[in-house]
């Protein structure tokens, strides 16, 4: 049986339910206000990055979903930028996210579900890299903008996806009709 074991901030260490050597699988989705710039989505995520560091844990998974409309008004809001996480860690995790969560004016909603319990952190896929992470900073238009063509989505070059050229894209003279 696990021992329950209290941090210096009072945060617990596992829980009696947990097997040694396990941890808790997560995902979190948080809410940013819409007018969130890159600077302040990185700023978000650095935070929530250094506590799942600090607290033993490891991100597995990090996306922006983009600007999308709410559901309903939050906090005089219509829209919000949505981030989305999955992480390993140790009990108490969670309550810590969420407290900087809620010290920071950007994030208008969060939510954390337990995914998993008793996960083997070593039998998990790696951590994300640091591009990834400057990746999930940047927020696409929202629908609204596309729609109306006030903006558009970037475009990528053949270089940016591997194997794309033009005899993927039927370019060659194979695919056309022969007399």
């Amino acid at each position: 049986m696990a021992q329950v074991s209290v941090g210096p901030t009072g945060q617990k260490f596992g829980s009696a339910a947990d097997q040694p050597g396990t941890q808790r699988e997560y995902e979190t989705i948080f809410i940013l206000r819409p007018e969130t710039n890159q600077d302040g989505i990185t700023l978000v995520n650095q935070r929530v990055r250094g506590v799942v560091d600090q607290m033993g844990g490891r991100v597995l998974k990090l996306d922006n979903w983009g600007k999308r409309k709410l559901a309903y008004e939050v906090n005089k809001q219509l829209k919000g930028i949505y981030l989305y996480w999955q992480y390993i860690g140790n009990t108490g995790v969670v309550e810590e996210i969420e407290r900087n969560l809620r010290m920071l004016d950007s994030v208008i909603r969060y939510y954390t579900v337990k995914v998993d319990q008793n996960v083997d952190p070593t039998a998990k896929p790696g951590a994300i890299d640091d591009e990834a992470f400057l990746k999930a900073a940047t927020t696409v238009p929202d629908e609204e903008a596309l729609a109306t063509g006030a903006a558009t989505l970037p475009r990528f070059d053949d270089d940016d996806i591997p194997g794309m050229n033009d005899d993927f894209l039927g370019g060659d003279d194979s695919m056309k009709d022969k007399d």
